[in-house]
């Protein structure tokens, strides 16, 4: 079995829980008032808004003994590094300059997917390009991956439920945390 990449194409509106969160971070009347749908991913990480257009979703699935043959093996943080270098590489040829990957332990928030950066995230200028996520079975990994080609944290925001002053405001989370693909290079990328 070879590896491979499944691009996905957002036809509406959904939000995805990871795979340890309680769909109870969501208020759902209000996801069902937007016409969001509630969906959960089988990998870990936070919520994450899937909007048509402003967002490439992506997935890589690397059977074992690829994973054993790049010197990762069952490593789970080894092989986030191992994607999140192939992506940096890939995103360099495609011409975005400056971007890392993170390796230290997660900083930020757990919650939400773009409130955070964890280990083998892609970032630019300190701040989370590409968020991914892994899936772990003797098989192999299915690491879920996404890239905002524009951030919208206010379409977000009003679907999570949380109590009074625990949600992170729109002004922390759109200039600090998230950073949106460079223009033009959306089309770039395979949708």
């Amino acid at each position: 079995m070879r590896p491979e990449v499944w691009v996905f194409e957002v036809e509406r509106p959904a939000v995805v829980l990871g795979s340890l969160q309680s769909v109870d971070v969501l208020d759902e009347a209000a996801c069902a008032a937007a016409g969001v749908e509630i969906a959960r991913r089988r990998s870990g990480g936070g919520v994450v808004l899937l909007e048509p257009g402003r967002i490439v979703w992506f997935d890589a699935i690397v059977p074992a003994e690829v994973l054993r043959a790049v010197g990762v093996g069952d490593d789970v943080r080894r092989s986030m590094i191992w994607l999140g270098d192939l992506i940096a590489a890939t995103l360099g040829e495609l011409g975005i300059v400056g971007v890392d990957v993170h390796r230290g332990p997660p900083v930020g928030s757990g919650e939400i997917c773009f409130a955070g950066i964890g280990r083998g995230e892609v970032v630019l200028d300190g701040r989370k390009l590409v968020g991914v996520s892994q899936r772990r079975t003797r098989a192999g990994s299915r690491f879920q991956c996404a890239v905002h080609t524009r951030w919208s944290p206010a379409a977000l925001l009003p679907l999570l439920r949380a109590p009074a002053g625990e949600l992170p405001s729109v002004a922390t989370l759109d200039p600090v945390r998230a950073r949106q693909l460079p223009g033009g290079l959306a089309s770039a990328l395979p949708t």
